[in-house]
């Protein structure tokens, strides 16, 4: 099996793969474009492929993908706009146009949550200029921090691929659980503010009418 994906990195094929599972990802959540980029680095530490031309085609890719879930979301928005999607676009559109940007960067690292990203923001209207800008940062963002992770494993294992494939796997898993495990908590402590501060407004006293 080793023998079969070391032979698969080092083919110049590697290149337009990573760049096509990186732009349908932002379409198919399932696609495994962060395991292939990661991958990808562990082997690049001997020096093939080119770690610099796999970042650099990832972030193109997931670039470009961002953009085709963006118009698709417009487009199925437009074609039935009482849909699903029309329904969920609009409880998310407060949040998009109000703090769009720091969504849709943190939405690249969620699993999942690019795909609801990118065709919220077409089926909302976000602005393109602003949803290209803050995609990009984003795609720039997870195709280099991908290939760091899988260099440090590769760097670790560097006699084993296979232990530097699995290392720089754990590291990806242990840092998207870390994130979802702070975001459930910040959810919690606000949705206990938000419960407390009403209970307080329920126990004050109603305001006397003037006579």
């Amino acid at each position: 099996m080793m023998e079969l994906i070391a032979g698969m990195m080092a083919s110049p094929a590697i290149y337009p793969v990573v760049f096509v599972l990186a732009l349908l990802d932002a379409i198919l959540p399932i696609v495994p474009s962060e395991t292939v980029v990661i991958a990808a680095a562990v082997f690049a530490v001997s020096g093939v492929p080119s770690l610099p031309l796999i970042i650099v085609l990832a972030a193109v890719g997931a670039f470009v993908g961002d953009h085709i879930g963006y118009a698709l979301g417009r487009w199925l928005s437009r074609r039935r706009p009482g849909g699903r999607l029309a329904r969920a676009a609009a409880r998310v559109a407060p949040h998009l146009h109000r703090r769009g940007g720091a969504l849709i960067i943190a939405g690249r690292f969620v699993p999942g949550g690019r795909t609801a990203v990118v065709t919220a923001g077409g089926a909302t209207g976000y602005p393109l200029a602003r949803f290209s800008l803050f995609t990009a940062v984003a795609a720039a963002l997870w195709a280099t921090y991908s290939g760091i992770i899988g260099l440090l494993g590769g760097a670790a294992f560097e006699a084993n691929p296979a232990m530097g494939l699995l290392a720089g796997l754990g590291i990806a898993m242990g840092v998207t659980l870390a994130g979802e495990v702070i975001r459930r908590l910040r959810a919690s402590r606000k949705a206990s503010r938000e419960a407390s501060r009403r209970a307080d407004l329920a126990t004050q006293p109603a305001p006397e009418l003037v006579r």
